[in-house]
């Protein structure tokens, strides 16, 4: 589902950045980032509590749940402001408090 999500609404040179951590640029980068998270993980839940619209940016509070291979549950909250150029994301910007339990280091090299 998240892998689908970034091949259908990001574009091919997107640009993602986590507070402040230097971006990654490039669907391909976010899908092999993504990919490396679902792999260190057993289970993951993902839900928007709230967004808002405004023209070509959104806002959307997302929690994550996640199921680590040992089986321990963690929830991470981040804000997510994102960017449209019609109907894909072209820029968002990724904040979250780090200090959150469960703060999974998600970019890869």
């Amino acid at each position: 589902m998240l892998i689908d999500a970034l091949h259908e609404f990001y574009a091919e040179d997107a640009r993602s950045q986590d507070n402040q951590e230097p971006p990654l640029l490039g669907r391909h980068r976010l899908i092999a980032n993504a990919q490396h998270l679902l792999r260190s993980v057993r289970g993951l839940r993902v839900r928007a509590a709230d967004w808002m619209l405004d023209g070509d940016r959104t806002r959307i509070r997302w929690i994550y749940e996640f199921t680590g291979h040992d089986g321990r549950r963690h929830r991470q909250e981040e804000v997510v402001h994102q960017h449209w150029r019609g109907d894909r994301i072209v820029e968002e910007h990724i904040q979250y408090d780090p200090a959150q339990p469960a703060a999974v280091a998600l970019q890869v090299a």
